[in-house]
Order: C-alpha cells, then structure tokens, then sequence
C-alpha cells in the first residue's frame, strides 16, 4: 500500500473515531409537553428572613433615618431587586426565632416597643423596631406573599389566633380595632402560616406523635376570617431523611386541618465542622454537591410516605428551609454570613431543577436567607450592595413560575473525583401560556462541557435564545470591589437543525434557553 493511502486510511480511522466518541458523549434528551401536566408552582421560588445576623437590621431594614434610601426603613436597592427576582412569597420572622417571636412586641409606636434579646443567634439584643406592619407593608411592596411563621414553642394557642385575626379581620373585633388604631385600616389578608418551625429541634424538641397533637390544637382555632377558604396551613416538617416524622404527620392529622408538610435539607459538610465559604477542597465541592442532588431522594421517599395517606396530592410538601451552609467569614459580618460563590449558583440550579420536575408534589420552596445570612441572594456593606451567583440562577429560572412542567427524560454523564460519581448534568423544563418553551441545564463539573441533543421535533420550535451563568472557577465570587465578575450572558453554543436542539453546556455552568 503506498504511503498516502496509508495516511489517508488512518485519518479516515480516526475520524470515524472520533465521530463515534462524540455520539457517545452526546447526552440526548427527550421532552414531552402534555397539557395534563402539573403546573410549576410559583411559590417553589420562595424566600426566607429571619432574625438572625445582619439579615433583618443592616440588612432589609436600615432606618428611616438612614442616609441609605429607604422606604419606611427598608433599603430601596434591595426592594428593587428583590422585585426584579419575582419573588412570589417571603417567609419570616424565623426559622429558631419565629418560636420565641411574641408578635405584640412588634406593633404599636416604635418607641413604646420592648426590646428582646434573641437567644438563638449570638444573644443580641434588638428594638422590636422591625414587626409585623414592617413586613406585611415589605410584602406589598415586593407584590409578593407573605409567609408567617407563629410561635408554638414559647406562645400559646390565644396568641397565635389574635395574630391572625389582626392581619385578617376586616370587621369589627378587638384586633381588627387594634390595627386600625396602628394605622392599618385594611387586612392584608395572609394566606399562608406555618404551625412552628423545627418542633424536632430549637421549636420545642418535640416528638412527632406529641406535636402532631399540638398542630391538631392550633389548626383548630385557625379561623380563616377572609371566608375564602383560603388559609394554607403548614405543619412543621421532618428533618432530611427523619421520614418517622413525616409517617406520623401524615397518619395522626386529619387532612381538613393541614395543607402542607414542611422539609428542612441543609448542603451541609458536617453539623460540627461546616467547612470554608470561599477556600473549600475539591473534595467538600464534591460532597456538598452529593447534598444538594440528595434532594431527589429526600422528596422521592417523604413522598411515597405521602402518597400513602394523600394518593391525591392535596398536601403539598413545603420546603421552607434549604440552601448551602458553611462556617463564613469572622462573626463581626454578623451570624451565620457567608460568601456566594460559583459553587452556590450549582446548588440552585440543581435544586430548583429537582423541585420543578416534582412540581406535583412540591409546591412552595424557601430559600435560606433573602439577605446576608447563609446562600443568600443579596449582601450589603453600608450604603453597597451586590447580587450573589445565587441571585442570577434564581432571576434566570423565574421564567418557570406557573408555567407547565416538561417532563424531561435522558441519562447523564458523571462527574467522577476520587472513585466517586455524581450526575453533572441537571435539567427541567416548561412552558407558558403563550406556548414557550423554557429549558434549564446545569453542568456541576467544574472541568468538563457536555453536549446535549434534545428531540424538539414535535415541538415545532423555529427560534432558540439562551442565557449562561459561569465563570473559570468554582472560588469566584462576587465582591464589593468586583461585584459583576459573575453575571449572566448571552449563551449561543448551539445548534436548531432538522428538529435537533443540540447544545454544548460548559463546564461550571447554568444555562436557561427560550424556545419558539
């Protein structure tokens, strides 16, 4: 054989190589539109701000006397943002605080108001000076739901029911009067409640048969005052995988009194040593990744545990508490403050994936905490303030709310370090009443890109837009000085041709395209 057929053969050979390989490293994907599929609830994209650290004072509430511009002491920039991000609904005042919050003390001229000293985080000391008035007003502002976590552990059935009447009542009672006279004339009409937080834990270290019995008590005298039938009451829920907790709920209350089953899951290294914010190992990237995919699991097997008692689906499980927790920076940032980096952007696209595709089951969500307190969305220094990774995934994927799930179908390709693998590959998808398509890929491998080929065929899709969320490095984040070194971007690394979406996800990376 002569020498150029030799050359000519071997570059056929690798060429024919090198096109199987690729075949085999395309991850195709199927999507199914059906109109019978779930709606993606817009409350999966819920918020949380508790009084803790620097969340509630130097954080949302600065003053009225503030030079920061403010509205009724709320900073503007952050009203602003937080309106930008859609949110559907904010949870407070806790979390551990809600359990010790006596709501009277946060009403009423704010110089006659008591101060409280709160015993969950750092023993400070506050003025009651933020209350219910405060964030029921913020909510309005943010055109977003309120969620109000009551105090089981510390108050009293009386207590709890007065609150409601006072955010509620909109005819002629004692709280009702109490509220005219502090300058509401009108209820604001709040919807959902949470019956304690964490009664397992800081809410009173309860066993579940012994609170499945005070929620039965409270429920009771939960009077929906709007007439609507509207009240969505919230048990507090399991711990992760404490699936005994969610059993007895399910079993002991009757289905009249109960909405929803609240779950806590945390990406956590470990309780006793949570690991940096900013310096993590690649190997504590890997397991808080492994947490943060184990959301799956945890909704797979408290839901099967549901479906027991609620074949129908007409509890909702509620995941009010979750997001990234690590050690932080130095307490004078205040408790529990961290920093946002590219590694918090994986965790939202991976976990607002998974809630999407659960989206029967799955119907509000909070992310741990709006402001300056763990995988927040925003952080203030003074008058500055920026939008974390976190921000954008969450902005990126509002295009989900209310919009009908896509049930997405493909095998992903695995992200391996040290012998162990994980999927790198997370997505989910919807469309709106105006029939687009939206598409939402993630890729936790910090190394690699991945091709994806979707079928869109049926689909009759003639136009793709995309957006991408990366950057060089998992450590990057954010900073007062560089605070748009992560933003979103125009993403075109793909291809529409003969009914074949065919995308190239880079690596470390969110990706949300719009299709027509």
């Amino acid at each position: 054989m002569k020498k150029n057929s030799i050359t000519t053969l071997i570059i056929a050979v690798f060429l024919c190589l090198g096109l199987s390989l690729s075949a085999q490293n395309t991850v195709e994907v199927t999507l199914t539109q059906k109109e019978d599929a779930p709606q993606i609830s817009k409350h999966i994209y819920g918020h949380f701000a508790e009084h803790l650290g620097r969340c509630i004072y130097d954080g949302f509430y600065v003053g009225e006397d503030s030079s920061i511009p403010n509205t009724n002491g709320v900073r503007n920039d952050i009203i602003e943002a937080l309106k930008d991000l859609k949110v559907p609904n904010l949870r407070w005042p806790g979390g551990c605080f809600a359990d010790t919050y006596h709501w009277k003390d946060g009403i009423g001229p704010k110089e006659d108001r008591p101060t409280i000293v709160n015993q969950w985080w750092g023993g400070s000391t506050e003025d009651n000076s933020f209350g219910t008035h405060d964030f029921l007003n913020l909510c309005e502002a943010l055109n977003a739901e309120p969620y109000l976590a009551a105090n089981v552990g510390s108050g009293t059935v009386q207590e709890f029911a007065e609150w409601l009447q006072y955010v509620n009542h909109d005819g002629i009672s004692p709280m009702a009067k109490l509220r005219r006279e502090n300058g509401r004339e009108k209820p604001w009409n709040v919807r959902i409640w949470g019956v304690g937080n964490e009664m397992w834990g800081c809410g009173g270290n309860m066993r579940p048969e012994y609170y499945a019995d005070v929620y039965r008590k409270y429920a009771t005298f939960m009077t929906d005052w709007t007439n609507s039938n509207a009240l969505f009451r919230v048990a507090s829920g399991a711990n992760s995988e404490d699936y005994h907790w969610t059993e007895v709920l399910m079993r002991d209350i009757p289905k009249n009194l109960i909405d929803g089953v609240a779950l806590h899951h945390y990406c956590v290294l470990d309780w006793g040593d949570k690991g940096p914010d900013k310096s993590f190992t690649d190997a504590q990237y890997f397991k808080i990744m492994q947490q943060a995919i184990k959301m799956d699991e945890l909704i797979t097997k408290h839901t099967a545990i549901m479906d027991k008692y609620d074949a129908e689906h007409k509890i909702a499980l509620v995941v009010d508490e979750w997001g990234g927790w690590y050690d932080g920076e130095a307490q004078d940032k205040g408790v529990l403050y961290q920093q946002n980096t590219m590694r918090d952007a994986m965790i939202a696209g991976v976990t607002l994936n998974i809630f999407n595709n659960w989206a029967d089951r799955v119907k509000v969500a909070n992310l741990a905490q709006t402001v300056n307190v763990l995988q927040a969305v925003i952080l203030t220094e003074g008058n500055k303030m920026l939008l974390t990774p976190t921000y954008h995934v969450m902005k990126m994927y509002n295009v989900h709310q209310d919009a009908t799930l896509m049930p997405v179908s493909f095998t992903s390709p695995q992200y391996t370090l040290n012998g162990q693998s994980l999927p790198a590959v997370s997505i989910s998808a919807s469309y709106n009443a105006e029939n687009e398509k939206h598409i939402s890929l993630v890729n936790i491998d910090p190394t690699k890109e991945h091709t994806i080929s979707i079928d869109v065929d049926a689909l009759k899709i003639i136009n793709v837009t995309g957006t991408v969320l990366t950057s060089s490095d998992v450590h990057d984040y954010n900073s007062f000085d560089n605070p748009s070194k992560i933003a979103p971007v125009a993403f075109k690394d793909f291809k529409l041709k003969k009914g074949k979406l065919q995308i190239t996800v880079p690596a470390l990376s969110v990706v949300v395209l719009e299709a027509k």
